[in-house]
């Protein structure tokens, strides 16, 4: 790993060949970005260098923007997305050293901001999201930032209560309120109300099935809408945003209209609904990667036979959802998908209709503008230096965010592969 800078109040002048101007569309030559403790202090050749100021010389690369993905579970999945251990065996330490190194693995692959959506394991009510947000932030352990849920709101045998998804018996792994199994407008009220009191900065809820649980059909809605309209009530006046994973069309529909600021998923939603998410200017993370790098192998088969019924479906639903102007954010779904792998999303949502810049701005401009930060997202003079730099020309070959050689995240350099390119 590259050494971090000297100290976050030190300039750093980076030097490149080019730079991505984000809202223009445009790539600039060359480009340079003037850096002064943790923000941008100038795009473009600066007239005078700050006295001391270290200059990097990056080469033949394109600066952009810390990309953001606003769907991971972060304490779920490695390297190749699977766990030696089953869930039962996973206590809370063992799955916050899990979410630590993929933290890392976010971070190098030019993720500089996440949104952790949603625990559903037993913690006893703490918020481990919370506490991997707090030691990322204060610099014990490399990670992006974190906008996490905590636990996410499911009703019992809803499609984030974790026994269904390998259908255990009856008493195991069961959930409190406070860890998110919640039934009933107060029961709902209870688990916001818990998720908010402990750092929660987005409450999760599972407004309908999904693929890859036993409950039924795929997009069913789950909660009722006095359910979903208690949970965006409890969430919007502590000033939080509510994300839904919901599929199916009349659940996606209801849960719009409940208020929800942005659904997860959306594979079956109609052309009638997802207008009506352009008009309320709700957003959509479509996750549209997995439905093609979902391995579904090991799935029971009624898993892989509903996964062969809604993913293509799911793919021809992204590709109306951008044709009709709603609101896309990249998100992974990880570890649905490897962590560190969000640069398939961002070719995914290309193959769905999206032009390159598009697909870049899911990652940066309209995820900021979903988890209201308008501190990130462009290379911009007093926005956070979050940075990273791909070979070649990202708006000719989308492919070469695969590639991601150079990271910082406010000002610190978290890796520096750029002597190779």
């Amino acid at each position: 790993m590259a050494p971090r800078e000297r100290t976050p109040e030190s300039s750093t002048l980076l030097r490149a060949a080019r730079l991505l101007d984000i809202d223009k569309g445009e790539i600039v030559e060359p480009g340079e970005v003037l850096v002064a403790g943790e923000h941008i202090a100038e795009v473009g050749r600066p007239a005078r260098l700050p006295e001391g100021t270290v200059v990097r010389d990056l080469g033949d690369v394109t600066l952009l923007p810390g990309l953001m993905d606003m769907e991971v579970n972060l304490f779920l999945g490695g390297p190749d997305h699977r766990s030696p251990l089953i869930p039962v065996q996973e206590d809370p330490a063992l799955r916050t050293l899990r979410a630590v190194a993929n933290a890392r693995r976010t971070l190098h692959r030019g993720y500089t901001t996440v949104r952790n959506l949603g625990l559903f394991v037993q913690t006893g009510g703490v918020l481990l999201d919370v506490a991997l947000k707090k030691a990322i932030d204060l610099g014990w352990v490399e990670g992006p930032r974190v906008v996490p849920a905590g636990h996410a709101i499911a009703p019992t045998g809803g499609h984030l209560d974790p026994t269904m998804f390998q259908a255990f018996a009856p008493g195991v792994l069961p959930l409190t309120v406070e860890e998110g199994i919640a039934n009933g407008v107060a029961e709902v009220r209870k688990a916001v109300r818990h998720q908010v009191k402990y750092g929660a900065k987005v409450i999760k809820v599972c407004a309908s099935n999904g693929v890859m649980s036993h409950t039924g059909p795929a997009g069913a809605q789950q909660y009722s809408d006095d359910e979903l309209r208690a949970i965006v009530d409890e969430a919007h006046r502590a000033g939080l945003k509510v994300a839904a994973h919901c599929m199916g069309d009349a659940a996606i529909r209801a849960t719009v209209e409940a208020g929800v600021d942005c659904i997860e998923h959306g594979f079956l939603a109609s052309d009638a609904t997802l207008d009506l998410m352009v008009a309320r200017g709700t957003f959509l993370v479509a996750t549209t990667y997995l439905t093609e790098g979902m391995d579904t192998r090991h799935a029971d088969p009624e898993l892989r036979a509903k996964a062969a019924d809604i993913f293509p479906r799911a793919r021809e639903s992204t590709a109306r959802a951008i044709r009709r102007g709603v609101k896309v954010a990249l998100g992974t779904d990880a570890p649905a998908i490897p962590h560190g792998k969000g640069a398939l999303e961002l070719l995914a949502l290309a193959d769905r209709g999206m032009r390159p810049v598009q697909a870049l701005r899911a990652a940066t401009t309209v995820a900021a503008e979903l988890i209201d930060a308008d501190d990130r997202g462009r290379l911009r003079a007093g926005l956070l230096a979050d940075v990273i730099a791909v070979p070649g020309d990202p708006l000719t070959d989308l492919s070469v965010t695969e590639r991601v050689c150079f990271v910082m995240k406010g000002g610190r350099i978290h890796r520096d592969d750029t002597r190779g390119v």
